[in-house]
């Protein structure tokens, strides 16, 4: 669907109205139903309103921003007025309640400053060999002509990843299919119970999903705490971020408890796995699908790297594997909503908010607005190129946040430069052996943990260097 032209708001907050328009929606349960059937498409539709939007959903009101402007006001420039709200705060309630990504305040400043040090260049460059073991591992067992399911294949290969970094485990080790049980059980959970036609019933009704979910989590905190344990009973230096946290103290001396911990790990293990094999699978999926910035792409890794594998320190020159990374996350943004909520009566591009209403932040729609990108839905990797302005793919006039797959502000993902690393380390390596050739001739996103695109089938062919 193509986004509709949005207008400006430009009425001044001193002439601000109430509520920003919207949809009407149905009889108490209002727009569910339109969004659950399709939230991108949805909140894309609602852009004929304007760009600030409101429309009411699982029994609260939503305020949709596709204004970039706006967008760094929300979480840049008056990011003091708002906290993550309690659309997002009940996930964290169910994932983490204890983790960094959903505190708040002098707790998230804390957690904060104390996690930071763990995702240092040095630190991630220690995990980057790592990265490309796995990548190696992966298209070494793919035979010359197969058929593979990219979007299971990279989410196996993600999760090994970070099973590695943070828990120094192999994806082969009995302990770590702990580990995969909890992913994957979180995800059918979110799936049925929070996105799904559940979320608009009765939470006391049973559910076999959480059922499931609750019992791998119980295992998953059972092993972090013995693995904790381990770690400081032994007292041994390591890198993976398990040893670092459970060895890490606050100013005053004190340690992260086990459930801590756990909480801290769970949050890198769901988002780090599901947004990077999520963002290596569109990009995987479109180069198939543009052959001619796939050669290109197969020339730069050859021309950077000759007989050696990709390394942290090549990055600077594959310049066009970061342009492919960013486009794919531009049409595809693995998270496609952030969301907030204002702690007090605010006003927002001409317009009254309330306390109670739930700002959303549509990645999924301002990345394919027209006013800022040209061609806007089209896959354009060049745009990301120094010569971009040159041949007409780069709008001198884009606003900053008319791009944001991180977040933004004081709040923008803790581990982006470790993801920006892994995505460009894993496609490059990918690339210098296999060419893809699409069998999955569409995909159609959803909005699970991640905007999902269901199964995507390749054929890969050993490349001869």
């Amino acid at each position: 669907m193509t986004r509709p032209h949005a207008r400006k708001n430009t009425e001044p907050a001193a002439n601000a109205v109430d509520r920003p328009p919207g949809p009407d929606g149905l009889p108490v349960i209002g727009s569910t139903v339109s969004f659950v059937r399709d939230p991108l498409d949805f909140v894309r539709s609602i852009g004929e309103y304007g760009d600030v939007a409101s429309y009411e959903a699982f029994g609260r009101e939503f305020v949709a921003v596709s204004n970039p402007e706006l967008v760094e006001a929300v979480l840049v420039s008056r990011d003091d007025e708002f906290w993550k709200g309690e659309f997002e705060s009940e996930f964290g309630d169910i994932v983490a309640p204890d983790g960094v990504f959903y505190a708040e305040g002098s707790d998230w400043q804390r957690q904060r400053r104390l996690l930071q040090s763990l995702f240092t260049p040095k630190r991630i460059e220690s995990y980057a060999a790592d990265m490309v073991d796995e990548t190696v591992r992966l298209v070494e067992g793919w035979a010359d002509g197969t058929v593979v399911n990219v979007r299971d294949a990279l989410s196996m290969l993600t999760l090994g990843v970070l099973t590695r970094s943070l828990l120094d485990l192999d994806l082969d080790d009995e302990r770590a299919d702990v580990v995969v049980r909890m992913v994957h059980a979180l995800g059918e959970y979110v799936d049925a119970e929070m996105l799904g036609v559940r979320a608009a019933l009765p939470s006391w009704l049973p559910s076999k999903p959480e059922r499931k979910f609750d019992r791998a989590m119980a295992d998953l905190d059972a092993l972090v705490e013995s693995l904790v344990h381990d770690h400081r009973e032994s007292k041994t230096e390591s890198d993976d971020l398990l040893s670092l946290l459970a060895m890490a103290e606050y100013p005053d001396g004190t340690k992260l408890s086990p459930s801590a911990v756990s909480d801290q790990l769970v949050q890198f293990l769901v988002a780090g796995h599901e947004t990077s094999a999520t963002a290596l699978t569109y990009s995987c999926w479109l180069i198939a699908n543009n052959p001619a910035t796939q050669r290109r792409l197969a020339c730069e890794v050859d021309t950077v790297c000759g007989d050696h594998d990709p390394t942290i320190d090549d990055l600077g020159s594959l310049t066009l594997s970061e342009a492919v990374i960013n486009e794919s996350m531009r049409l595809y943004p693995p998270f496609p909503f952030i969301h907030r909520q204002p702690h007090e009566p605010t006003t927002l591009g001409g317009y009254r908010i309330s306390p109670e209403s739930t700002l959303q932040l549509p990645l999924s729609s301002v990345h394919l607005d027209e006013r800022w990108w040209h061609d806007a839905e089209s896959f354009r990797p060049d745009r990301w190129l120094p010569e971009a302005e040159q041949n007409g793919d780069w709008n001198r006039d884009r606003p900053e946040y008319a791009y944001f797959p991180f977040g933004g502000g004081p709040r923008h993902c803790i581990g982006m430069r470790f993801a920006m690393t892994e995505l460009q380390l894993v496609l490059a390596t990918m690339v210098r052996r296999m060419e893809f050739e699409p069998v999955t001739e569409s995909i159609d996103p959803t909005w699970k943990v991640s905007l999902d695109p269901g199964p995507v089938k390749l054929r890969v062919h050993v490349r001869d260097r």
